[in-house]
């Protein structure tokens, strides 16, 4: 060799270097982008970076800073995002525990067919949390709960709706069922 190849010696440093850059996780570049993005008004990044701080995936952990973010993504119509802020308040994560915009949320989700968020307005309505205590409506969300699940969800969730509406008239059951039909002929499923 002529001496211009480089001494193993002087490899390792670089070698390390290397290493240790390919080690460390991407997460803070795409956290910047993610925030860009998000900044930028895209809803699904809003709601995607509120998650990120509600997980703190990247980000250090604070409800607070995911709230702010699933809120604008909420107010844009994302329904995910309308059900994190139901669960938010509900919990008091990052906001005052506060039934009644949990209630509001999982009622803005629930119209888009989030069924979590149909499960959750039937227990509001069933423990009068958020809004008074009304087996019918509480029978009526658990319905559209089931009848959007599957496989185990559905079965605990018929289950749910069947113990609950033990107290429901033969006539009130009817109605809610007729209620169900209805609201599902005018929300298709996606």
């Amino acid at each position: 060799m002529n001496g211009t190849s480089p001494k193993p010696s002087r490899m390792i440093p670089l070698a390390i270097v290397l290493l240790a850059a390919l080690a460390c996780p991407a997460f803070p570049e795409d956290i910047r982008t993610l925030t860009k993005r998000a900044e930028g008004g895209d809803a699904i990044a809003q709601y995607n970076l509120g998650n990120e701080y509600a997980s703190g995936q990247g980000v250090p952990q604070d409800y607070t800073e995911a709230v702010k973010w699933w809120r604008k993504a909420a107010d844009q119509g994302m329904p995910d995002a309308q059900y994190n802020l139901g669960i938010a308040y509900t919990f008091g994560q990052g906001v005052p525990q506060d039934y009644i915009p949990a209630v509001e949320w999982y009622r803005k989700a629930a119209e888009q067919g989030v069924v979590n968020a149909q499960y959750n307005l039937g227990v509001s309505y069933l423990n009068g949390q958020g809004v008074p205590k009304d087996y019918t409506l509480a029978y009526f969300w658990f319905s559209l709960s089931a009848s959007g699940s599957t496989g185990e969800d559905y079965a605990r969730r018929v289950q749910e709706r069947d113990y609950n509406a033990k107290g429901l008239t033969p006539e009130e059951r009817l109605k809610v069922q007729q209620m169900t039909r209805a609201w599902e002929a005018t929300h298709p499923r996606k």
